[in-house]
């Protein structure tokens, strides 16, 4: 049975109130949008309230919007089994606010916040165990940021004919990486490498 997701909006919004800065429904899925002051108020009611019961935790993530004064979106992607729909709460930072952890709530938000950390360098406050994950111990830097140099760094790789792990200078053909936020399936203003030798 499909939910009305304007209707499970509206009525999240009524039990939240202004913790719910706006909602918005984006491919098939409602979102929400709050602040990290109010976070752990929304997750709480989403995952208790007896009407709700978003309980299953599945991702959280961030982008890096660096134009941005609040450059980072920090996404939550959660489930509710007994209504059959799915989730995202959003909520903008910039590089110095700390978003308090959702570990209290769900245990499973301990290793994902982890990688947005490692990734982003968003700080969430209270996490139990807050460090990197996926990079190298003493690794400089969080690389999913879209300023983060993509030369000039070392990566760690196991080499078989030393038996052991080597540092190398990493190396990319790519110098500088430019985002124009377009989809080339909708359509660019601009010639994709290619595309002129296709018939206008």
């Amino acid at each position: 049975m499909a939910v009305d997701l304007q209707a499970l909006g509206a009525s999240i919004q009524s039990k939240l109130g202004a913790a719910v800065t706006s909602t918005s429904i984006a491919y098939g899925e409602l979102t929400l949008h709050s602040t990290a002051a109010d976070i752990l108020a929304v997750l709480r009611t989403l995952h208790d309230d007896a009407d709700l019961r978003f309980v299953s935790f599945i991702d959280i993530t961030a982008v890096d919007y660096p134009e941005r004064e609040a450059r980072f979106d920090v996404v939550y992607h959660l489930l509710s089994p007994t209504k059959n729909a799915r989730l995202r709460v959003k909520l903008e930072v910039d590089e110095t606010t700390e978003v308090p952890s959702a570990t209290g709530i769900f245990a499973g938000a301990l290793w994902f916040e982890r990688e947005v950390y490692d990734l982003y360098g968003v700080i969430f406050s209270g996490h139990p165990d807050l460090r990197r994950i996926l990079t190298d111990y003493g690794f400089s830097g969080h690389p999913l940021r879209k300023d983060f140099p993509v030369t000039g760094h070392v990566e760690v790789r196991y080499d078989d004919e030393k038996k052991r792990v080597v540092y190398e200078p990493v190396k990319l053909v790519q110098e500088m990486r430019q985002f124009d936020y377009l989809s080339p399936w909708e359509g660019t203003e601009y010639v994709l490498p290619g595309d002129e030798k296709a018939k206008q």
